[in-house]
């Protein structure tokens, strides 16, 4: 498979399963065209032109020819200059590595998280909660992110992998939507009465079994295993933690349970005011969950020979749930 292919099944695939759906998304991708047919010739050349058809900054090929074919992949969660070097020594070894495929974003894909993270309006709105309120706390919290990201040295890992001459890619938002809607699926379909019986569902997925042995499983952080846990929301995509203001606004719209890969402390000490169950899924399980979920859809008859590291857990020998489009937008 050629890197292209891959790239744009995996753009596909974070289109197909993302929360706005496809209508949603395709109006997103219109509105970022006009805004480049407004732009100056000298701001066009610096304009970033996968941005006209692919709308997440932060899933990128970040170096690599995109007509190469590709047989081995080294995959993993976060694939900085050290699993560059690793890619190196195994191909000295001839373990030969035709790409590194990143979940997390690294180079110019990661100063452009923000980028994403409008998608958490069609979460909440989905959620029921008011989309005007929430994109005026999400517009701060995406200006944070943004000043937090300009000054970082985010090109470190690319350069790495440019001077060995290994061609690098990552796939974050794409695999997120992946997991999200999986999620949302299970939950909307066997609709759990308890906090414990979410558990229950994620410990069903193997991604999640495997974290317990680290100590990383499924936790319950806020509320009780007995405690009904009411609407529920799945937060798990949408680039990265929204705004720590959003709280009482979720509350109005009757969301009961969030469920999350993960959650700053800080933000946890602003939901803990409020009367919420909150289960952590775990983070790494849950992105493993999400690039598993890609790496079947783009891939259903392992043509490609995927080599698992830093924290990624290749499961692809069991059924999934599917995702079907008429309930992307049942949250």
């Amino acid at each position: 498979m050629k890197l292209k292919d891959i790239y744009n099944l995996i753009v596909a695939e974070g289109i197909k399963c993302d929360p706005r759906g496809k209508k949603g998304v395709y109006n997103f991708l219109d509105k970022i065209k006009k805004e480049y047919k407004a732009l100056s010739l000298a701001e066009k050349r610096a304009f970033d032109k996968e941005r006209l058809t692919n709308p997440y900054s932060d899933s990128r090929i970040l170096y690599g020819n995109p007509s190469k074919e590709i047989k081995t992949i080294l995959a993993g969660i976060d694939m900085e200059t050290p699993e560059i070097l690793l890619a190196d020594a195994l191909n000295k070894r001839g373990r030969k590595i035709d790409l590194i495929l990143s979940h997390h974003p690294e180079g110019f894909a990661l100063s452009a998280l923000h980028g994403v993270m409008n998608i958490q309006l069609d979460v909440l709105e989905s959620a029921g909660v008011s989309r005007k309120k929430a994109k005026k706390m999400l517009d701060e919290r995406i200006g944070e992110v943004a000043r937090k990201l300009h000054p970082a040295n985010v090109m470190r890992p690319v350069d790495a992998a440019t001077l060995l001459g290994i061609p690098i890619m990552c796939a974050h938002t794409v695999a997120d939507n992946c997991v999200s809607m999986y999620l949302n699926n299970i939950i909307n379909k066997k609709k759990p009465k308890s906090v414990q019986d979410i558990i229950d569902i994620l410990l069903a997925e193997p991604e999640y079994r495997y974290s317990v042995t680290t100590g990383t499983g499924p936790c319950i952080t806020l509320g009780r295993p007995s405690n009904r846990c009411g609407k529920v929301i799945v937060e798990m995509t949408g680039g990265t933690g929204g705004s720590k203001k959003i709280f009482p606004e979720m509350i109005k719209a009757g969301v009961k349970t969030i469920i999350a890969m993960h959650m700053s402390e800080e933000h946890f000490k602003k939901a803990k005011k409020h009367s919420f169950n909150i289960i952590i899924a775990g983070h790494i399980s849950s992105d493993s969950l999400g690039v598993n979920l890609l790496l079947d859809a783009i891939d259903p008859k392992k043509s490609l020979n995927i080599m698992p590291c830093s924290g990624f857990i290749r499961i692809d020998s069991r059924p999934r749930t599917k995702c079907p489009s008429d309930q992307r937008k049942s949250l």
